[in-house]
């Protein structure tokens, strides 16, 4: 029977088993005052094709729960994607293995949920992650992925996503025994810088207070600009540009608009500093609780919904960016890269240092 998958996911928000690995949905804490309720729906335009087709799974008796944190929602290209991997898990298992899928950030930030993830609590298996979310535990291949003006294409990025290269960057935290390991890479489009006063190109970021999470290689970009890095949760972040606290932050366009950050920043300029590569991990404990068969459904399950990511996110993106200009905001291209780029060469030469051999094989692969 037909039904949309989206009902499936809100109804087992609160499933709290996981019978093999001991891994239990948390109580979900309630969405953040600041952002205005309607961004925590998922229109039924925007509904995938994988909601739309998706078949009603019935859980086996003893089937295995992993639970999964999304920080953004279901409409997102992240959010879609998060789905066709649900689906096809689930699909593929025969209900042995359920995917409750908790969008909306109700479990925390990226840096909430890996904390959890890494301190050895059980009460998140698996989340979908920004790749450059890993470089302050310590993911010295992902940081590379992050650097300003790495990928010059989105094709560029998937050379190296389907490339043998990308499975040692996905290993590269369970080797190093932090106790997660990455089963997939996708995209959600290149980053943008948006803001709340009226910018024209790269000399008007000069003294902005702007918004990054914890990690090195943002506060250099930001600083290289001329700006002053500020670190602001996520969630916390239509506040802070509301009030003032911050000037402006960073996004791919379909989380920005999802977030409905255009009413407190209806500003973007296009300087497309970073690909925004994602990865879904899991952690150890959870994957070695699994039966190789059940690992194998993972990675094939993984597999399909990369694909699906590299097939829809293009496309969407387009269509959020024409929605954007149609509403008003005031959407900035750039012409001249050059002057971004020289900005922020002393951020790629700090941050690959012992490296150096291993960024030029990414930066090869265009």
């Amino acid at each position: 029977m037909k039904k949309k998958i989206i009902s499936t996911l809100l109804a087992v928000a609160t499933v709290v088993s996981m019978t093999a690995c001991g891994v239990s949905a948390p109580e979900a804490p309630a969405a953040p005052a600041q952002t205005p309720a309607t961004t925590e729906e998922a229109p039924a335009a925007e509904a995938t094709e994988a909601e739309a087709e998706a078949e009603t799974v019935t859980p086996a008796a003893d089937a295995i729960t992993l639970v999964m944190a999304e920080v953004n929602n279901l409409d997102t290209i992240v959010g879609m994607t998060d789905a066709k991997f649900k689906e096809e898990v689930e699909k593929r298992s025969k209900g042995s293995i359920i995917i409750d899928l908790q969008p909306g950030g109700v479990l925390g930030s990226e840096n909430d949920v890996l904390d959890t993830m890494l301190g050895g609590g059980d009460t998140i298996a698996m989340s979908r992650i920004s790749a450059f979310a890993l470089t302050p535990y310590g993911g010295e291949k992902s940081m590379l992925l992050s650097l300003p003006y790495t990928f010059v294409s989105r094709d560029h990025f998937w050379n190296f996503a389907t490339s043998d290269l990308a499975q040692e960057f996905l290993l590269e935290p369970s080797e190093k025994g932090s106790g997660i390991r990455g089963l997939f890479y996708g995209e959600e489009g290149f980053r943008h810088f948006f803001t709340a006063k009226e910018i024209s190109g790269i000399e008007d970021l000069k003294g902005m207070k702007l918004r990054v999470s914890n990690d090195p290689v943002m506060n250099g970009l930001v600083k290289g600009l001329g700006a002053s890095p500020t670190v602001v949760d996520f969630n916390e972040l239509y506040q802070a540009l509301q009030t003032g606290t911050v000037d402006g932050a960073e996004q791919p366009i379909a989380n920005y608009k999802s977030k409905a950050f255009p009413e407190v920043a209806p500003n973007m300029i296009l300087d497309g500093h970073t690909l925004g590569a994602i990865q879904v991990v899991i952690t150890d404990k959870a994957w070695e609780s699994l039966t190789p068969e059940q690992q194998d459904i993972l990675v094939e399950a993984g597999k399909v919904a990369s694909e699906y990511n590299r097939s829809i996110s293009e496309e969407k993106e387009k269509e959020v960016l024409d929605q954007l200009k149609a509403d008003g905001v005031n959407i900035v291209e750039v012409d001249d890269i050059t002057p971004w780029q020289e900005a922020v060469k002393s951020v790629i030469a700090e941050n690959t240092k012992g490296q150096e051999d291993l960024y030029q094989k990414i930066v090869d692969m265009k």
